[in-house]
């Protein structure tokens, strides 16, 4: 009796498990589709691998039947977002950010905690609103486009949400690309060493593979510098989402969710990689693989994002969020550069 109720219950989840791949299974495996072609896309030519996801989700949208995999696109654009969100603390350890110094790790926590401000600031300067400002403002301060989807995913929904997500992408993406290119000739002109340079690096620029880029076209100290400061501004996305959910949770339509909604599980799961790594408990070619995977998988969600939003709703958002990165971006250098430049014996 036993092993038939056994088989009866596994049949049951059997046939639950198949009828909730075929609901979702095309659009994840377009998503998926999408991901590796901007990836092969990126190796063969050049330039980033997100702004390639975008742009063949964008192109997919208008070739492909969306009533079909809107449940598969959904559920790659939301709850593979948020696990490649919480894989990325495979990437970073504790002892990493100890190594950094307590002068350092002040003036990258100072550098989050006034970027979001000025975002907030320019957001409500340009009639943006405080959303938006949290999203353009926590994706400069921390780490671009990742930044920009964990923290869009603890935000309130409204029509424009999606587009405005995407151009926060697309526009640190772009100037992370920039900053790659000219923040080491500005380090070079002003005599920074190369430990200084790192941090500048590390402490400015948006996406993670322009700040290892930067840092090793002046030294490999410099690179190995910025690699580390950058991984700290990483581990600031924990908090910082949890506060931003805890803030915006207490108003508007989402003042009455609980707790574990408004603090979600990715970060739980961010936290004890983290935390596992850290311990040694997880073996170093695991924690590389699950830190690589959650690159692919936001890949995933960039481009389910891609197939989701029009591009009349994209050109609907208008200028203003693109000139709130931009000015976010030079505050956030101009403040990293000035402490460097004015307490240099802390930094070099």
């Amino acid at each position: 009796m036993n092993t038939a109720v056994l088989r009866q219950g596994l049949s049951a989840y059997t046939h639950r498990l198949y009828s909730a791949f075929r609901a979702i299974g095309a659009g994840l495996v377009l998503s998926v589709a999408l991901a590796a072609t901007a990836t092969a896309i990126s190796s063969s030519l050049g330039g980033p691998a997100m702004v390639h996801a975008l742009v063949l989700g964008f192109a997919a949208r208008y070739v492909v039947p969306l009533q079909s995999l809107e449940a598969g696109v959904s559920y790659s654009a939301k709850t593979l977002l948020r696990l490649g969100v919480g894989l990325l603390g495979a990437g970073i350890t504790f002892q990493q950010v100890v190594a950094l110094g307590p002068q350092v790790l002040v003036l990258a926590t100072l550098g989050v905690v006034f970027t979001i401000a000025l975002g907030l600031a320019c957001a409500r300067m340009f009639g943006l609103g405080r959303d938006p400002g949290l999203l353009l403002g926590g994706a400069v301060a921390i780490c671009g486009a990742s930044a920009a989807l964990a923290i869009a995913s603890v935000l309130s929904k409204n029509p424009k949400s999606d587009a405005n997500t995407i151009m926060a992408v697309v526009g640190v993406t772009a100037l992370s690309t920039i900053a790659m290119v000219l923040y080491p000739v500005v380090t070079v002109a002003l005599g920074l060493s190369d430990q200084a340079a790192g941090i500048f690096f590390g402490a400015t620029i948006h996406d993670v593979a322009q700040v290892v880029g930067a840092g090793y076209m002046i030294s490999d100290t410099a690179g190995e510098t910025a690699t580390i400061v950058k991984l700290f501004r990483v581990a600031c996305l924990v908090p910082v989402v949890v506060m931003i959910a805890l803030w915006t949770g207490k108003t508007g339509e989402a003042k009455n969710r609980k707790f574990m909604t408004m603090a979600p599980w990715f970060l739980g799961v961010f936290v004890a990689l983290s935390a596992l790594v850290s311990l040694q408990i997880v073996p170093q070619a695991v924690a590389g693989a699950l830190a690589s995977s959650a690159k692919f998988i936001l890949l995933v969600a960039i481009a389910a994002l891609g197939i989701k939003t029009s591009l009349g709703t994209l050109t609907s958002v208008g200028l203003r969020p693109i000139l709130v990165l931009i000015l976010t971006t030079l505050g956030l250098a101009l403040l990293v550069l000035a402490t460097i430049l004015v307490l240099p014996e802390n930094f070099s």
